[in-house]
Order: structure tokens, then C-alpha cells, then sequence
């Protein structure tokens, strides 16, 4: 999901009310909460889905919680986006929540650095947490921001390739690409060119497409986003202009962007049963560990092939990584009621028993080691692909920023400047795309 830049009067705000809170509080074991975490209380938990079979999901993980703590009663809040989130903890007040959850991991810089979200760490050594050894180094990284520790993963989303199976044989392909110099020849192979379109296309490259976008693709090269003094890096790191040639060259050699466009505009929904993947339109599809089970809701009349998405060339010995992203969950700064959501924060992040029974209830990749392996994960084949992502050491997810999404949304806005032809000089943009980052980030310091 794409980031939300926060203004900085909301970013003086929130820090505001964390300050107020830590210094009028001192509490049990250097906290700054004072309340009974076994005392009878209700605490309101908020969270971002929307659809009816993940509410009750959702649900039956806080039932088994209060069933657990019989003296806690969670009033549980769905549908909330970030914006709601940011207005709440901006308000304050005894109305707003005492657990929140996002699904913008690229947030997190703004919600650590701010204090939106409270942070963790007095909570998370009393409680005596490994956390190296109970959740995978992407998750961990993608929940802190410059050590500041406010969030905890609340299951994961792997991305990797879906192909289909039946489009491979008639083809003649064998297995899926591992490198994106065999993808390439892979993706002109299983394009079906039919006058000004397509029969079928190999894969739909362009930026727009869906879930082709910069940091979908620089996860399978080895790349650093910021160099060692914050600065931007994409400029400097070849990884950068490797990746923008190869996907340029990809769109020229399947047709064109003119031509792809037109083709993309003939996709259906993206969250729907008509997506591209699902109707045959295209027979590789990069995607996250749900594509698979709305594929199959939709019906697909082909067999379903999953695996890592390819990485470059000199780099094979890495292939099985991905990108990684997902849920994060903390605590609002303004609760009276910290130590008992602490209790749901680590209740619902670190138990086996509930992180296993909610990655099977909403098909997402669970977020701790212990339920990657638990016995009682529903998977298949196919699915097993995205846990394999998921524990691959190499995977990864881009590094917070003060400012969240903004440096990636300038990246992005360059790729869809160069891939259209609208840009020629690849060197010069880059450069000047590093230098709008970093004036972005200062400004939001």
C-alpha cells in the first residue's frame, strides 16, 4: 500500500502528547503505564479490515485472547485506514483506541519518530522477548525505525511469481526463470502478439501494472536505497540503473509502452475475479501469497504454478528471496490502558497457537518462526512458496524514512517518466530523483 506523508504539525503533535505521557506516569517497571494488566478492563482495538470473513478472523483472535484474560474485554474497530489512525492519535482523548494496527509498514518511520506509536521497548524487556529469535530479520526491520522500536509484525505478505502451469507446456517451458535474463526470453516466449494487442501476454511489466511497481522489482536486486550518511543512494548504487534498464527493455521487447497500456486498460479489478492472471490475459503474474486463493475462488480453468521471483543475473546464488511486507501493530501513547495492550500486542504477534490459527483464517504468511513451522499451518505446495520467501535470509523489505512512502513515491514517479520514453537520459534523472529525495527528507526532519 502506498505511504502517507505526515505534516509535521501532526508529527509535533503526537510527539507532544507522548512527552505529557511519559512524564506524568511512572509506572511498574519503567513502562510509564500504571495500570493492572489482570484488572477488569476494556480495552478498543483498532484494525484495517474490511471484508467480512477477515472481521470475523480478526474476532475469533481477540475471543481466544479474552478467553485467556478473563479480567480484559477488547472492543474491536475494523475498517480503519491510516488517515482515520492519524486522526484519532492526534485528538486524543479517553474516545480514541488503546491498540492500533496499519497495513503501511512504510509508515513506520513517521509513526516511530513522532511517537504516534508508542515505543516498545520497556514492554517488550519486561516481558523478557527474544525477539531475534522468535520473529524473521525483515519483519523486525520494517517495524523500528533508527531503534526506535513501536510496532510488531501481525502476520506477513511474501511476494512472489504465479504462472500458469498450462501456458508453460504449450510454450515448451519447463520450469520457472530463476535469473531476469531468463525471465525475459521466458515472457517473449509466452506472448501471443493479435494485431495492435495481445492473445496472451508473458507478463504485464509496466509500473502501473499490477504489483509491478520500483521496490517490487529492486527486491531481487542486492541494492541500498540510503547511503551511509542517509543520503539517497540511488544514484550512486548500479543496482538502481541495472534494474530501471532491464524493466525498460522488458517493455520495449514485449511491445512497447504504448502498446502494453492499451493492453492494461482491458484488466479487470485487481482485488477482483477478473484480473488479468485469473482470465488468462497474462500468464505470469507477480503477486502476494492471497493471489493464490483468490485465484482459485475465481475458478481459474488452468493449474496454478508458484516460485521466488527471478533475481539478476549475478546473483543466482540468492534466488528464493522476495519482498516482504505487512500488518504492524502497536500502542496509541494516549492509553491509560498500556500494560493490558501490551498483553494483546504481544498476545496477538508472538503466540503460536494465535498467529498460526490467524494465517490460516486470512491466508497471510505468519510472522514468527515458531508458526512458519507449526504443523498445524494449513498450506499446500504452491503456498509453501511464500513461506519459503518468507524465512529467506536474503528477503527484504525498503528501509523507513522519516517521511514513510515519499522517497518510494518519488522513485516510482521517475520509473513511470523513464518507461514511457518521457525521460531519455537515465544517469541524469536518477540523479536528479536523489537530490528531490534527500531536500524531501530534510524538509521533513
Amino acid at each position: 500500500m502506498p505511504g502517507i506523508s505526515r505534516k509535521a504539525t501532526f508529527a509535533l503533535a503526537t510527539a507532544a502528547s507522548l512527552a505529557l505521557l511519559t512524564t506524568a506516569c511512572t509506572g511498574q517497571s519503567d513502562t510509564g503505564a500504571t495500570d493492572d494488566p489482570n484488572a477488569r478492563t476494556t480495552l478498543t482495538f483498532w484494525h484495517g479490515w474490511s471484508a467480512p470473513s477477515e472481521v470475523k478472523a480478526v474476532q475469533e483472535v481477540v475471543d481466544r485472547f479474552e478467553k485467556a484474560h478473563p479480567g480484559v474485554t477488547v472492543k474491536v474497530v475494523g475498517n480503519i485506514n491510516d488517515d482515520k489512525l492519524n486522526q484519532a492519535l492526534r485528538a486524543g482523548g479517553s474516545n480514541g483506541p488503546d491498540v492500533v494496527s496499519s497495513f503501511t509498514t512504510s509508515n513506520v518511520g513517521t509513526f516511530c519518530s513522532s511517537g504516534a506509536f508508542l515505543d516498545l521497548k520497556p514492554f517488550i524487556e519486561k516481558s523478557k522477548l527474544d525477539l531475534e529469535a522468535t520473529i524473521p530479520k525483515p519483519m523486525l526491520d520494517y517495524t523500528q525505525f533508527k531503534g526506535t522500536r513501536c510496532a510488531l509484525p501481525l502476520l506477513g505478505d511474501a511476494y512472489g511469481l504465479y504462472y500458469n502451469k498450462d501456458a508453460f507446456e504449450k510454450a515448451g517451458v519447463t520450469e520457472p526463470p530463476k535469473t531476469w535474463s531468463e525471465f525475459a526470453e521466458v515472457a517473449k516466449k509466452l506472448t501471443k502478439p493479435k494485431g495492435d494487442t495481445y492473445g496472451q501476454l508473458g507478463f504485464m511489466p509496466n509500473y502501473h501494472g499490477y504489483e509491478t511497481v520500483v521496490d517490487h522489482y529492486m527486491s531481487q536486486w542486492d541494492h541500498s536505497y540510503f547511503a551511509a550518511d542517509g543520503s539517497s543512494n540511488v544514484a550512486k548504487d548500479p543496482a538502481f540503473a541495472e534494474m530501471f534498464t532491464y524493466q525498460k527493455k522488458l517493455v520495449d521487447d514485449l511491445g512497447g509502452f504504448a502498446k502494453l497500456e492499451r493492453y492494461r486498460n482491458t484488466f479487470g479489478d485487481e482485488w477482483g475475479a477478473e484480473h488479468p492472471f485469473h482470465t488468462g490475459q497474462v500468464a505470469m503474474q507477480l503477486d502476494g501469497e492471497w493471489r493464490l486463493g483468490m485465484a482459485r475462488d475465481a475458478g481459474v480453468d488452468f493449474e496454478i504454478g508458484t516460485a521466488p521471483l527471478p533475481v539478476a543475473d549475478d546473483e543466482a546464488d540468492e534466488y528464493g528471496k522476495g519482498f516482504l511486507s505487512g500488518t504492524i501493530m502497536g500502542i496509541a501513547p494516549q492509553s491509560r490502558k498500556q500494560n493490558a495492550a501490551w498483553e494483546l500486542v504481544k498476545y496477538m504477534t508472538t503466540d503460536t497457537e494465535a498467529v498460526v490459527a490467524f494465517a490460516n483464517a486470512i491466508h497471510n504468511v505468519p510472522s514468527t518462526f515458531a508458526a512458519l513451522k507449526s504443523p498445524d499451518l494449513k498450506t499446500d505446495p504452491a503456498f509453501t512458496t511464500f513461506l519459503d520467501i518468507a524465512r529467506h535470509p536474503e528477503s527484504n523489505t525498503p528501509p523507513a524514512s522519516v517521511n514513510g512512502a515519499t522517497y518510494q513515491t518519488t522513485l516510482q514517479d521517475f520509473g513511470y517518466q523513464y518507461e514511457s520514453g518521457k525521460v531519455k537520459d537515465l544517469k541524469a534523472g536518477l540523479e536528479k530523483t536523489a537530490a528531490q529525495i534527500d531536500r524531501d527528507i530534510e524538509q521533513a526532519k
